[in-house]
């Protein structure tokens, strides 16, 4: 138990430590993207590090190496992409609102929600950390389903991100609401297929014999909670509201919030 708690731990304090540096990037550069930036590095950074952390004197095995690989993968094309669209802003207006809800206390506001958007990230990295220390040296069908789990939600956010870019990039929808594609289908389906990756952990890390498997499912639980209840979906609909007024309340009328469903007029948001 002490080298769990040890490891736990570790990634608090490393996550705490990379958020204020997030903190000091955002406060010297004016532009609150780069939070989301470096927050998804930290995650894959920390997240990588702790699959790969020694217990016990023993030198990583195939596990570690596969889970250390796929948060590695994530964060190189979720951080990249959010990095590119950070150079061509001058702000996030999530985060701008933010600070204008704030005024003069702004960046003290920040920092401490920049901590616990660090606290809020331990749930996430610790469900990495159990999934990779799973106590059987060989690789299990599990092990192998989870990758596929991940990848596939890797594959279906790359794919709405490029479908919102390419509606966003042709001057016939200025003003419109995406519709178009997994866009019709969910209203953040990059959410969605960022949560769903979050579950390869549990399915990895869920083992007979191993009663520190249960805190993957943090992972999944917790991503679903930060997405939809707190910086994903409340902030950008309410954005998204004041910038695209009813046409983005009719596309909430016929569109599912966060699940994939079949677009239907009147159906709840």
């Amino acid at each position: 138990m002490a080298m769990f708690l040890g490891g736990l731990a570790s990634i608090a304090l490393s996550l705490a430590v990379l958020m204020a540096f997030a903190w000091v990037v955002q406060q010297r550069s004016g532009n609150s993207g780069w939070v989301d930036t470096i927050w998804t590095f930290s995650v894959g950074l920390v997240g990588a590090g702790s699959a790969l952390w020694p217990l016990g004197g023993e030198g990583s095995n195939v596990r570690q190496w596969l889970v250390a690989g796929l948060v590695a993968v994530w964060s190189l094309r979720l951080g990249t992409h959010i990095a590119i669209r950070t150079r061509g802003i001058t702000d996030d207006p999530r985060y701008a609102a933010f600070a204008a809800e704030w005024g003069l206390n702004a960046p003290r506001r920040m920092f401490i929600f920049l901590q616990n958007q660090a606290l809020g990230s331990v749930p996430l990295v610790f469900s990495i950390f159990v999934a990779a220390h799973v106590p059987e040296p060989a690789l299990r069908i599990q092990d192998v389903l989870g990758a596929v789990i991940l990848l596939i939600g890797i594959a279906g956010e790359a794919l709405a991100d490029a479908q919102l870019r390419r509606f966003r990039h042709d001057p016939a929808n200025h003003g419109k609401v995406c519709d178009a594609g997994l866009w019709r289908w969910s209203r953040h389906p990059n959410y969605f297929f960022e949560w769903f990756g979050w579950l390869a952990y549990p399915v990895i890390g869920l083992a007979a014999g191993y009663p520190w498997g249960w805190a993957s499912l943090l992972a999944p639980i917790f991503m679903y909670w930060i997405l939809v209840h707190v910086t994903g979906i409340p902030p950008l609909e309410a954005q998204m509201l004041r910038s695209r007024g009813e046409r983005y309340r009719a596309y909430q009328s016929r569109t599912s919030m966060f699940f994939p469903l079949p677009p239907r007029e009147g159906m709840a948001a």
